[in-house]
């Protein structure tokens, strides 16, 4: 059995990062990213300068498994009715998020929040006049969040006249706001993308498909928490943001199925990682079907059991996602490769290069 740490010091996952290497753009086309291989079981690094190269490490009875969610174009900009300020929100988390598109209760980030208590209300006019979107201040948190009743369910009112909420380390907007969305995205729900799908072309996920890779979907709504920095210096001590997951009963049969025919599961992404996990036994070593919040932390000591392999990004230094990277292929080859990636001009974060880890 693993001993688990009891200290997991944060400073142990802090590299440097030129912030000339901050992506600010995606590559055109998508799997036109560079792609970085690691191999466990020998710690040799790869590169690879096209994502494409990702068929060369792929073979017949994998199976590749994806988070589906979609962003909301979730930043809504309006006015104060008491004042006629100018009021920006940007919705967070509906009250039902099995149920998103009923929903008229929404928990949001408000600016400038000063000011704005209980009573207040707003209101969100389209471009022509001739569509508006009410919405009252129904709770203040204790973290400063609200939580707001819309006049109806806002989210078709989101698709139409919303603004995509971009991490706050790209400082300039898409000129394709679908640029920031998976071409497999279908399940609004998401305040940020899992971008380690953006490199996947349609024609790409086609040849996978026909060398008989298995192409699997599972759920996780991806919160703003997800950008939020780890501060405990003692990185047990974090509270993990909670995300609401779901994986189907026929997708966690296939993967089962793949896994006792010698394929390899790989996960497209931390938020499919942390799906996967949350719904695996680990008794009879069997994935589960599951619906609901995950809180689950992964991190070295605590080993990853549902995958054999990753594509991801470059994550920020200091992250639960290293973490969790670390937690799959040991903290010092995590490290020693990002040092390599830096070195070698790699593109990080949303619309970086890619990773795989076998």
């Amino acid at each position: 059995m693993t001993n688990q740490p009891q200290n997991l010091p944060l400073s142990d996952f802090d590299y440097y990062l030129p912030p000339v290497l901050i992506a600010q753009t995606a590559a055109e086309p998508r799997d036109s990213s560079r792609l970085l291989v690691l191999e466990r079981a020998t710690h040799t690094i790869i590169h690879r300068p096209s994502f494409r190269a990702i068929l060369d490490y792929l073979k017949a009875g994998d199976v590749l498994v994806v988070n589906e969610s979609k962003v909301i174009p979730a930043r809504l900009f309006g006015n104060k009715i008491k004042s006629g300020g100018q009021i920006e929100l940007l919705l967070l988390k509906p009250a039902d998020i099995a149920h998103l598109g009923e929903n008229d209760t929404w928990t949001v980030l408000v600016r400038p929040g000063r000011g704005t208590q209980v009573g207040a209300r707003f209101i969100f006019t389209n471009p022509t006049g001739d569509e508006s979107l009410e919405a009252e201040v129904l709770v203040v948190t204790p973290t400063g969040e609200r939580l707001i009743r819309f006049s109806r369910p806002p989210l078709d009112f989101l698709e139409r006249y919303g603004q995509m909420p971009l991490p706050p380390y790209i400082h300039q907007k898409p000129a394709d706001p679908n640029r920031y969305q998976t071409v497999y995205a279908t399940r609004p729900g998401s305040a940020a993308a899992p971008t380690a799908g953006l490199h996947f072309t349609p024609e790409l996920i086609e040849q996978v498909k026909e060398k008989g890779v298995g192409f699997e979907r599972v759920l996780l709504h991806v919160g703003l928490d997800t950008f939020q920095p780890v501060k405990e210096e003692n990185a047990l001590e974090h509270h993990m943001h909670g995300e609401w997951c779901k994986i189907e009963a026929g997708v966690a049969e296939r993967l089962n199925e793949a896994r006792a025919n010698g394929g390899r599961v790989i996960a497209v992404g931390t938020t499919a990682v942390r799906t996967l996990e949350s719904a695996f036994d680990p008794e009879t070593g069997l994935q589960r079907a599951f619906e609901g919040d995950t809180t689950i932390f992964l991190y070295p000591g605590k080993p990853l059991r549902a995958i054999d392999g990753l594509i991801t990004n470059f994550h920020l230094p200091k992250s639960t996602l290293l973490m969790l990277l670390s937690a799959f292929a040991g903290r010092e080859f995590i490290m020693q490769a990002y040092a390599e990636a830096v070195r070698e001009g790699y593109r990080f974060y949303s619309f970086g290069d890619a990773c795989l880890i076998l």
